[in-house]
């Protein structure tokens, strides 16, 4: 006996990597049904060799249904995630607004698994941003031995993060380049992006850090260590997908690189390549569309008593969205729906 699943905003880059991943894990889908918005009605998405329609998020009715993958903005969702919940409906959200209500859980399933159990409360579980999802993954194996005082990340991130309309506006700027009378002026961001690099995502706050930079701050005490201190700057780049991360950690115990990367190539969801020779590294563009956040370069850092340096890198399409998602949905079923 399998599961009957929503997916909302299955039109989108994340609602539809959620139906590929739904199909490659076998997820007990019993039926499915596909929503988006009315000037999106009618739109096909595949799932596995089925061809689905999508139907209005306006009107649907969540009443019978068992989860509900939320890939919509933060207004769409604040309205109808509420909707789907009281009606029996288990809301999995994509965006950030439940993200830090004391009532959700936040759940990265390689380090917080338990947390799913307090769904209850609203019916709602969150889904974590897409730079501290693979961030944490690497985080929580090395904290549970010799535990993190301090965390300084630097991100690298694509701009798959912000949507089609970013992607695009990569790809024509790129091309406008080389074409004299054809270049394409930044709309999607304040500035260019082709062969650019930008230190601002999300809106700016008072003390001058972005939104993206809180976040990574908040949901990694919220999912990992509240005690855990943590600094970031965010910055996008070039790159369609895949999220890259320079990770600089103190420890309250020495921890030898040497055991640092046997600790790593043992935890959930991970994968080492980290071999001191050209290309003994993972870049962005060689995760796309694998399940595994990666880790190379791990090395001491010898200017604070415990410290070590990685380099974190993942596809953020899956692990910091869709994957983690159906990932939330596997550690419910098994914990506490159990179907299938």
């Amino acid at each position: 006996m399998g599961y009957k699943v929503v997916v909302v905003g299955a039109t989108g880059n994340v609602g539809r990597e959620m139906l590929n991943i739904l199909d490659e894990r076998q997820f007990p889908v019993d039926e499915i049904a596909v929503l988006a918005s009315r000037k999106s009605l009618g739109t096909e998405c595949s799932f596995g060799d089925k061809t689905l329609k999508t139907k209005d998020l306006d009107t649907f009715d969540f009443t019978g249904w068992d989860i509900a993958f939320f890939a919509v903005g933060s207004e769409a969702t604040k309205t109808y995630a509420p909707i789907a919940a009281s009606q029996g409906c288990v809301v999995i959200d994509n965006s950030s607004l439940y993200r830090y209500d004391p009532d959700v859980p936040l759940v990265v399933p390689e380090v917080n698994p338990e947390a799913v159990e307090g769904y209850a409360k609203k019916n709602i579980i969150a889904n974590p941003n897409c730079s501290t999802a693979q961030m944490v993954v690497a985080l929580k194996p090395l904290h549970e031995r010799a535990r993190i005082k301090r965390v300084v990340v630097s991100t690298y991130q694509s701009v798959s993060g912000t949507g089609k309309d970013a992607m695009d506006e990569l790809w024509n700027q790129t091309k406008g380049m080389f074409v004299p009378g054809q270049e394409v002026a930044p709309s999607v961001y304040p500035k260019q992006i082709a062969f650019n690099v930008i230190p601002h995502i999300d809106v700016f706050m008072e003390d001058g850090s972005t939104k993206e930079e809180w976040k990574m701050v908040a949901e990694t005490k919220k999912i990992l260590d509240t005690s855990i201190k943590v600094t970031a700057t965010c910055v996008r780049v070039p790159v369609f997908v895949g999220h890259s991360e320079a990770i600089n950690i103190e420890f309250e115990d020495f921890l030898d690189e040497e055991e640092a990367r046997d600790i790593l190539r043992e935890a959930p969801g991970i994968m080492v390549i980290d071999k001191r020779e050209a290309g003994g590294y993972v870049t962005p563009v060689e995760c796309v569309g694998d399940y595994a956040t990666f880790i190379s370069r791990i090395r001491q850092d010898s200017t604070i008593e415990n410290g070590l340096n990685i380099w974190c890198v993942s596809d953020n399409l899956r692990k910091g969205a869709a994957l983690n998602a159906v990932q939330i949905a596997e550690t419910l079923g098994n914990r506490v729906l159990k179907k299938g």
